[in-house]
Order: C-alpha cells, then structure tokens, then sequence
C-alpha cells in the first residue's frame, strides 16, 4: 500500500519517512465517522479532533458500532475492524496534526450562520500547524470554500470536498474548488479521491454543489404534493424508487438525512439564491420544532423501530403522532 500512497503524493515535500499520506480530520459527529472510516478502510493513517475527551469517546463508540454494522450486512471481519481502528487516532489538541498531508473539516453546526465563523476558525487553527503543503478541505455542502479562504494566509491550498452519506458506500465525491485554488492542490485532491476508491464530479465554485441543489427542491416539492393531499408520503416515496430506479425516496432521504440538518441546507441556499424553491416546507420547519428528526431520533415522516422503518398513520398535519 505505501507504493500506492507514494505515487499519489503532490510532491516529495508531501511524503513522510514511511512513504504514506497523513489526513486530519476536524469534526468527528456522524458524518466526520463515515468519513474516518472510509479514509481509514482505504489504508491511509487519520487523526481527528473533537472539542474534548467525552467527545472523542463518543466518536469511537460511533465509528465502532457503525463497523458492526458493517460487518453484520456487508461481510467485513473483526480483523477488518481491528485494522481500521488502528489507523485512527482521537484527540483535542491542532498540534496533532502538524504531519498531516490533508486535512479535512466537518464540523458540525446547530444551524446555518451567514458568515461561518466557527469554521473560519477551524481553517486558521488547522493553518497555524500545519505545513505550507498541506491542502485544507471542508465538507459544508452549502458554502463556497472561498469564503472560508479568506481567512488563509494561503488560500490557494482551500478545496471544497462533499462527501455524501453513507460515505462508504456512496460512488461519488464532489470537488468544489475556490477562484484561488492551485492547481497543485486540485491535483492532490484529485488523488486523494482517487485514493479512496470514488468517482469525482468536479463542481465550479457553486455552493450546495450538485447534489444538494437537485435534492432540496425534490424533497420540498414532495412535501407540497403530501400538503395538498396528492398521495401519501409512501406512495410518493414509491413512485420516485420504482418509477425512476431511486435507492431512497425523498421522504426517506429527508429521514437519513436529519429534518434539522436539511433545514440548514435550506437556510444556507436560500440565503444564497434567494430562490422560493430552496425555502424549507412549513411541513419540515414544524417536525424539526416538534423534534420529529428522522432516523436518529426514531420518528420523522417514518417511525422507526428495530432498524426497521414504519409507515405513519393519521394525518401528516398533526405530525402523525402516536
């Protein structure tokens, strides 16, 4: 595997004693997990900061139950888990990544803020350590990278990197690069990509990327057919998967998505665009105050229970409750 590494380094200034990239990773909720173990199964040693130890704790309980998983449906081994635990490290300290290649932010934010300031503080935080080579990345998926390279005193290194949930098993990886981004640095993202098995969809300076922009109006425009009492939230969940071959339906994307971060979304593209499309659904914005959040908290537009997903009865204007 070194040899792999090796050939993907953006130059010699890049390579440790042992010939391998180092990523970092700032953030380590549910997304940074899928994140450390798609970086970490593909080989390459990580290290992540949390805001304290209780933190880091909880990360590790998180990335090893999410191998479980793994391993009770996809065929992996405990010996598979021993080695992608043993590529991970935790901590609360930057200084520990002063020998990353890359590093990566996602962080996770309650809700969306116009001028980010907590990840602008991550990026200076990250820079003060790490060497002049080393390419910076965030995971927002609703903010130009180049706002958060302002704050850079090297802001050709920034690129905007969308890993999409489940990262493991998602195909594809957005690259968004910032008016000032080197084309060294495109180049290592590139193969850092590459690296982690994925096909690469090169975004230009758009915030929300592909992805998010074509699922936000999808998943509003479901909620105004369930409104008007078109069809039911399974049946328009059934049309889109057999009908248009979709692994989910928008209900159900909203679902594992989290109705709180899709409302963030929401707010951070419609701040942008100023477009009604991207306006979050009253129905939405009532579930996230009812705390109706999806899958993490068992109820959403589905109950869930066992692992399994239940259709609701009852009207959806009372939130379908119990």
């Amino acid at each position: 595997m070194s040899e792999l590494l090796e050939d993907y380094a953006l130059n010699k200034s890049l390579k440790s004693k042992t010939g391998s990239i180092k990523a970092g990773l700032v953030g380590c909720g549910s997304m940074g997990q899928e994140i450390a173990i798609l970086i970490s199964k593909s080989g390459i040693d990580l290290t992540f900061i949390e805001i304290s130890e209780e933190k880091v704790k909880e990360a590790f309980e998180g990335i090893g139950r999410a191998i479980d998983e793994m391993i009770s449906h996809w065929g992996m081994t405990s010996g598979d888990k021993r080695a992608i635990l043993s590529r991970i490290k935790g901590s609360t300290q930057f200084e520990d990544l002063a020998d990353c290649n890359v590093v990566i932010e996602s962080i996770n934010t309650t809700k969306w803020t116009p001028n980010q300031p907590t990840r602008k503080e991550v990026f200076k935080n990250v820079e003060a350590v790490v060497s002049d080579d080393c390419i910076l990345i965030s995971n927002a998926s609703t903010i130009v990278i180049s706002d958060l390279a302002v704050v850079l005193r090297r802001p050709c290194r920034a690129v905007g990197v969308h890993f999409l949930s489940p990262a493991v098993d998602t195909k594809i990886i957005e690259i968004n690069r910032c008016r000032n981004t080197s084309e060294e640095a495109l180049d290592f993202t590139n193969r850092f990509i590459q690296m982690l098995g994925k096909d690469i969809i090169n975004v230009n300076g758009s915030p929300g990327n592909i992805s998010t922009r074509l699922l936000i109006p999808m998943i509003n425009e479901a909620c105004e057919l369930l409104m008007e009492g078109v069809s039911t939230v399974a049946q328009i969940d059934r049309t889109m998967q057999l009908g248009f071959g979709m692994q989910r339906g928008p209900f159900t994307m909203a679902d594992h998505i989290g109705l709180d971060k899709l409302t963030k979304w929401m707010e951070g593209l419609y701040n942008e665009y100023g477009d009604v499309r991207y306006k979050s659904s009253p129905i939405i914005r009532r579930m996230v105050r009812a705390g109706l959040l999806g899958v993490k908290t068992g109820e959403g537009f589905y109950l869930y229970k066992e692992g399994k997903q239940l259709e609701k009865k009852g009207s959806i204007f009372n939130l379908g409750q119990k």
